[in-house]
């Protein structure tokens, strides 16, 4: 199960990092080092992450803002903080953030590993392959592919529809934060983004109608919501 993780390990110290980085690639798993959280959160949004692991204390953006602006994007993601304190309030801020572990250095690699493999084991049901066929109603979704499969014909995806739509599909019934979402594919929530994002939200709909049972709700003051009724 490891060798298939796609790891974005967030770390300012550039020796542990390329430690922690080695170490890990060694035991077979693809790690993506950001050498901080603002370089952290533009590789996970253009990159195909399945496990988190993240430095608290980060120039540009620390490990818990970076963790919640992840978990606008991804609810699901284990994340995995490394810190150097010992602070129970910042356990507890870590945990109330949604992460799945929290180690205080030092530790032993072995150590990092044994987590890693625990939290996986957890998490199971909510890390599907990334390569996989979704379905919204009765359409099937592949964004590795960006090919959306419609009644009358496949659909190549632009690569902004395509994050869009990922982003509506892994949150489905749940309300996607606007600015969240424009932060994370256009790097940016200023208003001539989001006047570009309500576009592309008007061609996913177009596609989708198709099926009558999908619609994409503006949730006024907050954002979008993908629904799939019965």
């Amino acid at each position: 199960m490891l060798n298939q993780l796609n790891i974005l390990l967030a770390e300012d110290d550039e020796n542990l990092g390329n430690l922690l980085q080695a170490f890990l690639k060694s035991k077979g798993l693809n790690v993506t080092l950001a050498k901080n959280g603002k370089k952290a959160f533009e590789q996970f949004v253009s990159g195909e992450f399945s496990f988190c692991i993240l430095d608290v204390m980060m120039p540009e953006m620390d490990g818990f803002t970076l963790a919640k602006e992840i978990r606008e994007i991804d609810k699901n993601i284990p994340i995995l903080f490394l810190t150097a304190k010992a602070m129970k309030e910042d356990k507890l801020e870590g945990f109330a953030i949604g992460a799945d572990d929290y180690l205080t250095k030092p530790f032993a690699m072995e150590e990092l590993l044994a987590r890693i493999n625990a939290i996986m084991r957890r998490a199971v049901p909510n890390n599907s392959q990334e390569n996989e066929m979704l379905k919204i109603g009765s359409i099937s979704f592949e964004p590795h592919l960006r090919m959306l499969h419609l009644i009358s014909g496949d659909k190549k995806l632009t690569t902004k529809e395509n994050q869009l739509l990922k982003l509506l599909v892994k949150n489905e019934n749940e309300i996607l934060d606007r600015q969240a979402t424009l932060r994370a594919i256009w790097g940016d929530d200023n208003y001539f983004n989001g006047r570009s994002m309500d576009v592309y939200i008007a061609k996913l709909r177009k596609m989708l109608k198709e099926d009558p049972a999908i619609e994409i709700m503006n949730v006024h003051g907050k954002g979008f919501k993908l629904i799939v009724k019965p």
